[in-house]
């Protein structure tokens, strides 16, 4: 995906880039690959292939939420930023917090954000489930890419989420596991209020948005099995 189709594609979401935008994604790519060569950051480095997998990948959260009408936002298993740093570039307004395991990952974070001169970014080496034991119920919306199973992943996600707040995975193929979600939904109080399915264009992989609410306060309960989260490289 060259420049021009990023941006057609993206103004199909109703995001239009301003200058200063299009420059730190720039930046950001540069930062990326200039890191990637001493940490093993992404497997995707080709310039076109970046601007889809990763950046487009990351706004197309636009199709289920209106982030114009939310203020923060939480990144789980953010990685080298994926979708939580292109977000806080496209939508500056947003206070954003990025959870990674990794230090590696995290200074590379931090890195971009200096060099981008980014705001409201907080990063932490973390992971969610301990996390939220002292920030439950803290954010507009929580998010992860292609992280955990999602029986797992709404375990560690939703206790982070307001009530009345959003959880928005995004995943590739879900159909296995969406096997139980009403069991899980009663568990966790919350609601799944759409489920958005569509191709990613050039090469037509499949990717699948969620988009839950929490309806009344979660108990911080982990089933011992869920040691940890994971990422899950979608295709």
């Amino acid at each position: 995906m060259n420049l021009k189709e990023f941006i057609e594609e993206l103004e199909k979401l109703n995001i239009t880039l301003e200058e200063k935008q299009k420059e730190q994604l720039e930046q950001y790519y540069e930062l990326l690959i200039l890191w990637n060569q001493r940490i093993n950051l992404t497997g995707i480095t080709d310039k076109e292939e970046v601007y889809l997998k990763h950046f487009y990948d990351s706004l197309t959260i636009c199709k289920i939420i209106d982030l114009t009408e939310q203020e923060s936002l939480c990144d789980i298993g953010t990685g080298a930023g994926f979708p939580g740093l292109v977000l806080k570039i496209v939508f500056p307004h947003l206070k954003i917090t990025l959870l990674d395991s990794l230090h590696k990952r995290t200074n590379f974070l931090e890195e971009v954000k200096k060099q981008l001169n980014l705001k409201e970014v907080t990063i932490l080496c973390d992971r969610a489930e301990i996390y939220a034991k002292n920030h439950k119920n803290l954010f507009d919306v929580v998010t992860s890419r292609a992280v955990s199973k999602l029986p797992v992943l709404l375990e560690y996600s939703i206790p982070l989420v307001k009530i009345g707040g959003y959880f928005v995975p995004m995943k590739g193929n879900i159909e296995e596991e969406m096997k139980g979600i009403e069991k899980i939904e009663q568990k966790l109080k919350i609601k799944l209020l759409e489920t958005k399915s569509f191709l990613l264009p050039k090469e037509n992989s499949v990717r699948t948005l969620l988009k839950f609410q929490k309806k009344e306060d979660t108990p911080l309960k982990y089933p011992r099995e869920y040691k940890e989260i994971k990422k899950h490289p979608l295709s």
